[in-house]
């Protein structure tokens, strides 16, 4: 069967995403707009997901939530090896792409603009809602589709801290790795399928943004 990992793959992705919207929307336009110290070792560390192996991204994720931890043992939260965590290891792995993209995306907003509203006595809250926020939404929106590309597909990490659990942990790309190590290639197929389908999907509606976004 592959709706359970269906279903899994969708609840993890729709929490993963809301977490990266929000996230990676703040940390984004606060990379854009604010110099403050320590500014280059934050997005430095926010970007590491992009290049660390998703084995070392997972470790990382074990020792921050698991036994020993001030999450587990502080908070008494435990949340290793359920899909909760698997929503947390597609967050960070993904949360570098809407980061950047947003950060891009304000950055190239013409300053211009936005001194012409300060003159005009808009406080820094109302030129950001009115201003920089509809002159960036593509990019924006590009990165955050890209995001949820990346977190629906996310393999590594999950299996580290969520384990492959059907039923409980058990997204759409750990089902295909144990459909194919299995020798399930018709389930397998379905599946690999499904992915591709929807990858092609996000992309052409990124490549759509940033068609509308050149003109």
């Amino acid at each position: 069967m592959i709706w359970q990992p269906s279903l899994l793959s969708l609840q993890v992705t729709l929490t993963a995403s809301l977490f990266i919207f929000v996230l990676g929307l703040g940390l984004g336009t606060l990379l854009a707009k604010r110099r403050f110290p320590g500014q280059l070792f934050l997005s430095t560390l926010l970007n590491l997901p992009l290049v660390l192996p998703p084995s070392v991204v997972g470790y990382g994720l074990l020792l921050g939530l698991g036994r020993g931890s001030p999450i587990r043992e502080w908070l008494g939260i435990d949340i290793l090896f359920t899909w909760q965590a698997a929503a947390i290891a597609s967050t960070v792995v993904a949360l570098p792409l809407m980061v950047e993209s947003t950060r891009a995306a304000i950055a190239n907003v013409n300053p211009e603009l936005e001194a012409a509203a300060r003159t005009l006595g808009s406080t820094e809250g109302e030129i950001l809602l009115r201003i920089t926020l509809p002159l960036s939404y593509r990019g924006i929106l590009a990165g955050f589709t890209l995001s949820v590309a990346r977190s629906l597909g996310e393999f590594g990490a999950t299996l580290m801290v969520a384990g492959s659990i059907p039923g409980r942990t058990q997204t759409l790309p750990l089902a295909i790795y144990d459909a194919v190590e299995s020798r399930d290639y018709d389930r397998a197929n379905i599946m690999v399928m499904i992915m591709v389908a929807i990858a092609v999907i996000f992309l052409y509606w990124v490549r759509r943004l940033e068609a509308d976004q050149s003109k």
